[in-house]
């Protein structure tokens, strides 16, 4: 039979793992107030740089919703300064209506990201993503483009990026490696679509810069689209500085050891000796998961 003195240290061992349980639900419900739960959708690059192109592949898909948050946010225009990324200034309405509007039908099955206002709070969270080519960690701008990171952590949590390939790859003009489309065709994303963020927000729709190519640096984390306010699962790894119009939302960097294993598959080459199509590795997301 336990003495007083051995209750009593059963009870505080108890009590705290009580606390230690209580710690992890609390640091996994700020994680998944940020992500919501997700769906599917479709979207590749569409951009034209100088004479470099890419076209959307989804001859089926449709622009964002008119219910969808606009693309500009009333923030002051930011010209790039001598070609680079515009510096970023926090649109009055962050993060204040992210809208994911049914697309085209999903490619895999998943539950839409929650709507309207998300959290912006927490600035930066780390996603380990582990491919049959090595390591590949990201850190995702919650702070600069929260509905991005929205949709992706929600996606991630559900395993949808899980045991789906890197379809793209592209080794002149541009230097980046697309990901996020199930069907590894180009065509497939989560059933639904959400408008740009940084930078496109930092300027007015009607200003001609929208047009003018600007480095997207390498290391860089954005996502693909088929056009204006078209985002769904696919983004693309920029591992060389790469020269695109600021169209395609920048929602977070790559770590070294990720960019050790673009530096490798972008070595090998595209399959069949180009310079845009599927990678010579095969390359296949294993899992993506928020740390």
């Amino acid at each position: 039979m336990p003495t007083n003195e051995q209750r009593r240290a059963n009870a505080k061992r108890k009590l705290e793992r009580q606390l230690e349980r209580r710690a992890a639900q609390e640091r996994k419900r700020r994680i998944l107030a940020i992500s919501g739960s997700a769906v599917a959708a479709l979207v590749i690059i569409g951009a034209v740089v100088a004479t470099f192109v890419f076209t959307s592949k989804d001859s089926g898909s449709t622009t964002a919703s008119a219910d969808t948050t606009t693309a500009t946010s009333g923030a002051p225009a930011q010209p790039a300064a001598s070609g680079q990324l515009p510096a970023f200034a926090a649109p009055a309405d962050l993060g204040a209506n992210c809208q994911y509007p049914a697309a085209a039908a999903a490619s895999k099955p998943a539950t839409p990201p929650r709507t309207g206002k998300v959290p912006t709070d927490e600035k930066t969270i780390s996603v380990s993503m582990v491919t049959t080519q090595g390591n590949i960690g990201l850190i995702l701008n919650n702070g600069h483009a929260p509905c991005t990171v929205n949709s992706f952590a929600s996606l991630a949590s559900q395993n949808y990026f899980n045991d789906t390939p890197c379809h793209r790859l592209t080794t002149s003009g541009i230097s980046v490696l697309q990901c996020g489309d199930p069907t590894g065709q180009g065509t497939g994303g989560p059933g639904y679509q959400f408008a740009n963020e940084y930078p496109t927000n930092q300027f007015q729709p009607d200003d001609p810069a929208l047009q003018k190519p600007v480095v997207y640096p390498r290391g860089t984390v954005a996502m693909a689209n088929a056009g204006p306010n078209t985002n769904g699962s696919q983004f693309f790894l920029v591992y060389q500085d790469s020269q695109l119009p600021p169209n395609y939302t920048v929602f977070g960097k790559i770590d070294d050891t990720g960019l050790a294993t673009l530096d490798k598959i972008a070595a090998a080459g595209v399959a069949g000796g180009g310079a845009d199509g599927k990678p010579a590795l095969d390359v296949e997301l294993k899992s993506v998961a928020l740390d």
